[in-house]
């Protein structure tokens, strides 16, 4: 294989964080290398995508590679090519409800593991980033001390995706340890749209939540007034995770991503209900009361309740870090305003073709 010539290695590229993440690299004229099943088939697509959202396509280089393959699918002379990357961004995951145990494993677990194994072998790495999720990161008690993330214990009853996230986020600290890779860890909250144009590629979490408040087929309120399901746009997230590698103090931290002034979810569906011209379910149910009854009935995969809780988690750590990048957060009604007009106008069916003309439609070199 020919030299890539790239400073910064992306896994997950094609993912929703991915898909902004990149594009803000190129920007900052960093020459990014892609890792992904079919490189080169979807090279192309990937290319336009990037030129939509203002990013450079001609600092992209494509990799062939797979999460699920030993050594991500990449040979001794792959390993070589990568011998000027500085950065690596781990984004891959596989997310399903119901995901067989052994293939949320294999892929989420011993995927990270490999990607960790691959940094240490990059004799110019400066950081490995971590992307995990909210609910893996550190948490605040009714005190409002920080609990660090080693010292949470987590529900047995979490569904195997979660399960598998929370280990694998374990491991990929045990194994940077052990093999000397400079870390960090971010945390997203439930990532929505883009906070100029609204627009996503998934719907997934909260975004099939607001679905079913807009063809009003939900008829209760699930959890209690205190549940608190965060946000944080997705273009947020990509400059922010783009910035935090020049951040030398950032080292082996963890920072938890999201927008404090996200309102408690019964406010928000409200809220939405408001918007689609609705009434707002009048019903509230505990958690624990409607987790045994069937999905059929229930609506929604019974994993997915373990997202509903009232807890509440450390960011003033992530802002203040976000200020020294000057990154301000976005006000969080604009952002959930624009995402619920973009999925409502694409009846909630997001896809690449619809973010990518959306990002077109509004001139976005959308720095």
């Amino acid at each position: 294989m020919k030299d890539t010539s790239a400073d910064t290695l992306v896994i997950g590229a094609t993912g929703l964080i991915g898909r902004w993440l990149v594009p803000e690299l190129t920007r900052q004229g960093r020459r990014v290398a892609l890792l992904s099943r079919n490189a080169q088939a979807r090279a192309q697509e990937y290319r336009d995508w990037v030129a939509a959202l203002g990013g450079e396509p001609r600092q992209l280089v494509f990799l062939e590679g797979d999460l699920d393959a030993p050594r991500l699918g990449l040979s001794a002379s792959d390993d070589a090519s990568l011998a000027g990357v500085r950065d690596v961004f781990h984004l891959g995951a596989r997310f399903a409800w119901h995901l067989p145990p052994a293939l949320a494993q294999r892929t989420n677990v011993e995927g990270t593991r490999a990607v960790v194994e691959l940094a240490a072998r990059l004799p110019a790495l400066r950081r490995l980033v971590l992307v995990g999720g909210y609910r893996i990161g550190p948490r605040l008690d009714a005190s409002g001390t920080v609990i660090s993330a080693s010292e949470l214990t987590h529900s047995s009853r979490a569904g195997a995706y979660e399960a598998s996230k929370i280990l694998a986020h374990q491991v990929a600290l045990e194994t940077a340890a052990r093999l000397g890779v400079p870390i960090t860890s971010v945390h997203p909250a439930s990532v929505v749209g883009d906070s100029r144009t609204g627009a996503t590629v998934q719907r997934l979490g909260l975004g099939d939540t607001l679905q079913r408040i807009h063809t009003g087929d939900m008829p209760i309120l699930l959890g209690t007034p205190e549940t608190f399901v965060p946000v944080v746009a997705v273009d947020t997230v990509a400059r922010f995770l783009a910035g935090v590698v020049a951040l030398p103090e950032t080292q082996d931290q963890e920072y938890t991503l999201l927008d404090p002034a996200t309102p408690p979810l019964h406010e928000l569906l409200r809220w939405a209900a408001k918007r689609s011209g609705r009434r707002a379910p009048r019903i509230t149910l505990p958690v624990s009361w409607v987790r045994w009854l069937p999905e059929r009935l229930l609506g929604t995969a019974t994993e997915s309740l373990d997202f509903l809780d009232t807890a509440r988690y450390p960011v003033e750590p992530t802002l203040a870090v976000a200020r020294r990048m000057g990154l301000e957060l976005p006000p969080v009604s604009m952002v959930l305003e624009r995402w619920f007009d973009f999925l409502r106008d694409t009846g909630f069916s997001p896809d690449v073709a619809r973010a990518q003309a959306a990002a077109s439609r509004t001139g976005a070199d959308v720095v």
